[in-house]
């Protein structure tokens, strides 16, 4: 750019982060460009507030493109695209799908009675694994109710009580995952029954790890068991909440070690939870999955690819009320969004239960985004919107 000063004119800078530190490194040339693309709405209204603390003059308004579904994930989700042939149709891949569900879940020693909640991200703070923990549990000791709008595990100053477990160690729960993961990725130690892994077998056979047959046992005490409706003869669902990424190389170790440090304090919330590690191969956890999470914290996603992942595979998202995650989820059409923070633990415990006793408004939510992700978030969609961004620098005044 400094050996290039007219070609300024003409350059159209698409920004993909949302944190201050990258500003600060950019400030400087952004007024030279002719323009700005941002992912999401609320990135660009970020960025403009961050310009004006600075004095910074664009010289036109910025433009937002969406990401959007590859044409692969698309296919393998049941969507309309480009590798479609007369031979291999969006029917016949719904049906592969729908085995692929079938495969995956049986391995993981899932029933149809199991509502399987899944959230991949790298593991830190900002992506808000132990809030979720944490909401998971108020689920699993029965502290959360449809209509409470009290959290029984909550003190008065509003802060979640840590009980400890006389019957499990820090020691036992850590594992190797404190010994191997930072360094090396491996999720050879973790405990069985807190494992899923994905790997590659034949062409033809479901990518994945079977799991220790000592997590397809009922939880006898029935904590996390909630009634689908209180209608009778009515079978109860399970939740099961599967995290990822392990060995992502933006993991914080020392958060996980915390994330297992609080899961051997509650040997209950422990057996409900499974991990899997970091995977481009994600079309088979999609479509194991019923409900997907996106508990991003701070300003919120710049936008959440994920998110729009998920729903192209049918699944309602819970989210938290930020970031591009808010302009994406439609709250109580194509998910529900709950506020940031410890504030929103409760009302994400509630979510869950409520998709767990409503699986028909569950499936709904999840078609729904299905058809949004075919009207706004494939390939074909981004390539119109970046084409007329590319008019509009190439255009000389």
């Amino acid at each position: 750019m400094a050996h290039s000063t007219p070609g300024l004119g003409q350059i159209a800078w698409w920004i993909m982060e949302n944190r201050r530190e990258y500003f600060d490194r950019a400030k400087t040339v952004l007024g030279q460009v002719k323009l700005l693309v941002f992912l999401s709405e609320s990135q660009s209204e970020q960025w403009l507030a961050w310009c004006k603390e600075e004095g910074i003059e664009l010289k036109s308004p910025p433009e937002v493109v969406p990401l959007s579904v590859n044409d692969e994930l698309a296919f393998a989700a049941g969507i309309s695209s480009s590798i479609n042939t007369p031979t291999i149709t969006v029917e016949k891949m719904l049906e592969k799908k729908r085995l692929l569900r079938d495969a995956v879940r049986n391995e993981m020693g899932l029933t149809d009675n199991d509502m399987l909640v899944v959230s991949f991200s790298s593991i830190n703070p900002g992506k808000g694994q132990m809030l979720l923990l944490e909401s998971a549990r108020l689920l699993v000791d029965g502290n959360i109710s449809l209509g409470s709008s009290e959290n029984k595990s909550k003190d008065a100053s509003g802060n979640i009580n840590e009980k400890k477990s006389s019957n499990m160690t820090e020691k036992q729960q850590l594992g190797a995952l404190s010994q191997k993961v930072g360094k090396s990725g491996s999720l050879s130690s973790l405990p069985d029954h807190l494992r899923v892994n994905v790997t590659r077998r034949t062409r033809k056979k479901v990518k994945h790890n079977r799991i220790s047959n000592n997590h397809t046992q009922n939880i006898s005490r029935g904590k996390v068991r909630r009634m689908l409706s209180a209608d009778k003869g009515v079978q109860e669902q399970t939740l099961k909440l599967l995290i990822g990424s392990v060995g992502s190389k933006s993991n914080k170790i020392l958060y996980v070690k915390g994330l297992l440090r609080y899961l051997s304090q509650y040997p209950e919330l422990s057996k409900i939870v499974l991990w899997t590690p970091a995977t481009t191969r994600v079309a088979s956890l999609y479509s194991a999955a019923d409900v997907y999470v996106i508990n991003s914290q701070g300003l919120g996603e710049t936008f959440g690819r994920v998110t729009i992942e998920a729903m192209a595979f049918g699944l309602p998202v819970l989210g938290t009320d930020a970031g591009g995650t808010k302009e994406i989820v439609e709250h109580n059409v194509t998910g529900l969004l709950h506020p940031l923070g410890r504030p929103g633990n409760q009302v994400l415990a509630r979510n869950l239960l409520y998709l767990l006793k409503n699986p028909a408004i569950r499936e709904e939510m999840g078609l729904k985004g299905k058809k949004k992700v075919e009207q706004m978030y494939l390939k074909r969609h981004l390539y119109k919107k970046f084409t007329w961004v590319l008019i509009k620098c190439m255009r000389i005044k």
